[in-house]
């Protein structure tokens, strides 16, 4: 056989997602390092940091898909629980109470029209406890050391905020929320109890989707074992259904499989109409510079990304299974 055969497709095994319901008092990379083991690979990666305390959906890659999470897109979804009359210095249930007040007599109707000014585009200051860089340093290391210093406002998205309930006596709202990357609930509960006027934290948070991941695709995290028999581990679930929101193209002739395992570029002007478009793009005058796209072989395995441009040429970008 040919040593360069093209028709053969040896992706590293296993390769794929698996999302994990993430327990409390863990952290993201602990789920990393349990599935590392689960696996006997180290190529694992998550999809975005929970903190600790914080439940819910955490996809983590498998094997080379680890290449694809920054391919990935779609919102962020939260359950949250808010608790009103005290500010703490993280901005949640972990920190040190700064400063509290009683909060005042509202009405479930008044509460929720207050939220209105929450949800949309707005302006949003991180938290002095968080991961974002400050003067080339993470912000938590410098509020750590007891530093006074200010973070930039970002412009985040607030796609839905809805109130599920108000206990006047608790002072406690629970909240769903749907966002866009880079947003900070505990942010969000501070700036409310601000915006009330008697101060808020984060009590409790549970997250309810991730990109395209949901509840519906959760397991729970394994056990630790010193052996994992394959009915012990979860299944990987293939990348095809997170990555719909990419244009796609199938390459069929051995021709064009030796020229992609081998990084060269490919024209496809005379097959046009494989280029499969997503279907939130069907209506739009659909540009082609730059576009990343998923590329398939006939079996749709996925043999890695290319960029698309308006000469309908293909150029490598990530490459499974490469030669040379």
């Amino acid at each position: 056989m040919c040593e360069h055969q093209p028709t053969i497709l040896i992706l590293e095994k296993p390769f794929g997602f698996v999302v994990i319901d993430k327990p409390s008092g863990l952290t993201s990379h602990d789920c990393v390092n349990r599935l590392r083991r689960v696996y006997s690979i180290k190529k694992v990666g998550h999809g975005g940091t929970l903190d600790p305390l914080v439940t819910g959906v955490l996809p983590i890659a498998i094997g080379n898909a680890t290449r694809l999470i920054s391919y990935l897109q779609g919102s962020k979804a939260y359950t949250g629980i808010i608790q009103l009359g005290a500010s703490s210095n993280t901005d949640d249930i972990q920190g040190d109470i700064i400063k509290s007040k009683n909060w005042p007599i509202i009405s479930h109707t008044n509460l929720n029209q207050l939220l209105d000014d929450f949800r949309g585009e707005i302006l949003q200051k991180p938290p002095m406890f968080s991961s974002v860089h400050v003067k080339g340093e993470r912000a938590y290391k410098k509020a750590r050391r007891g530093e006074e210093f200010d973070i930039t406002p970002k412009l985040i998205t607030i796609n839905k905020l809805k109130l599920i309930n108000w206990s006047q006596n608790k002072g406690e709202l629970i909240i769903d929320v749907d966002c866009s990357k880079g947003t900070y609930i505990r942010s969000l509960a501070r700036d409310i109890g601000d915006k009330i006027g008697c101060g808020a934290y984060l009590k409790k948070l549970h997250r309810t989707k991730a990109f395209s991941f949901n509840e519906n695709h959760s397991v729970l995290l394994p056990k630790k074992l010193e052996f994992y028999p394959e009915n012990l581990k979860p299944k990987v679930l293939k990348p095809n259904n997170f990555l719909k929101h990419l244009p796609s193209f199938k390459l069929s002739s051995k021709e064009d499989l030796l020229s992609w395992r081998t990084g060269r570029k490919i024209n496809f002007k005379t097959n046009p109409e494989g280029l499969i478009i997503p279907k939130a793009d069907k209506n739009k005058d659909y540009v082609y510079d730059n576009k990343n796209i998923l590329i398939f072989d006939n079996k749709s395995n996925i043999l890695g990304i290319a960029t698309l441009d308006e000469s309908l040429t293909i150029k490598p970008k990530v490459v499974f299974n490469a030669i040379g």
